[in-house]
Order: structure tokens, then sequence, then C-alpha cells
């Protein structure tokens, strides 16, 4: 059973990315895997921004967090559209290298939904002392 759930939308546009690290910055301060997970919404947002419908005029995204004792979960609503998610190796270009990235620092990471919309998804896993000691100040 979660300890909390909280999720925010946001527009779809290239600044709200910046927003969305902010929002898991603010809301994710104290647990140790804050910093992953600032990485994982920017890439997730990212590519919400810029290969799915949320990029329309009126288009938004949403994020989602879900945390328990051992493990926060942290999703990425988009508003769909032709192409699935999929990772790719990174090559030599700028490009593609949000899903290896997220693959990367996540436990487990999946897509659900389809071309009306989906959540792209990724779980990181939390040692529950090491949360307790950093929320009471102890290290």
């Amino acid at each position: 059973m979660p300890l909390w759930r909280l999720s925010r939308h946001f527009l779809g546009r290239p600044a709200s990315v910046t927003e969305a690290r902010r929002f898991i910055t603010a809301t994710l301060g104290a647990w140790p895997v804050v910093e992953s997970a600032e990485l994982i919404v920017s890439e997730l947002a990212t590519n919400a921004v810029r290969h799915t419908a949320s990029a329309r005029f009126g288009g938004k995204f949403i994020v989602s967090i879900q945390a328990e004792p051992d493990q926060v979960w942290l999703g990425v609503a988009d508003g769909g559209g032709p192409g699935v998610p999929r990772l790719v190796r990174p090559t030599e270009d700028e490009g593609g290298r949000g899903l290896f990235l997220v693959a990367s620092l996540a436990d487990n990471w999946g897509v659900y939904g389809n071309q009306a919309g989906r959540t792209v998804w990724a779980l990181l896993k939390v040692d529950p002392i090491a949360t307790a000691a950093q929320a009471t100040g102890r290290s």
C-alpha cells in the first residue's frame, strides 16, 4: 500500500520539462533517489513534449509519483501518438538517449496505453532505513 501519491499536470511545452524536474525535487527532496528521479522525469517529460500529441496546442502531460517504504514509482502520461516508445542504443548523434538513460537508472520501467495516450513509468528501489535516517537528519 502506498505511503502517498501525488500527480501534477503540465502544459505540453519545452519549458514544462524544467517545471516537472522542480516538482520532483520539491516532492522527493529528502529521498535518496531524488537525483535519479529528476533525470528520469526530465527524460520522460522531454519525450512527451517532443514525440507525442502532448505538444499540440492545449496539450499536456501528467507527472505522477507513488511512494512506498521501499520504492518510488514515477509515471509520465502523455497525449499519445503513432509511435511507440522503445529503447534504442544511443548513437553518436544527440537523439535517442532518453529511454536508454531511464533504463540504466531505474530498477524497472515500462510503457502502457495506446496511440490515444500512454504512460511511461519507472520504478526506483529505496532502502527504507536510509530513507528514514535521511528524513530524521541522521546519516
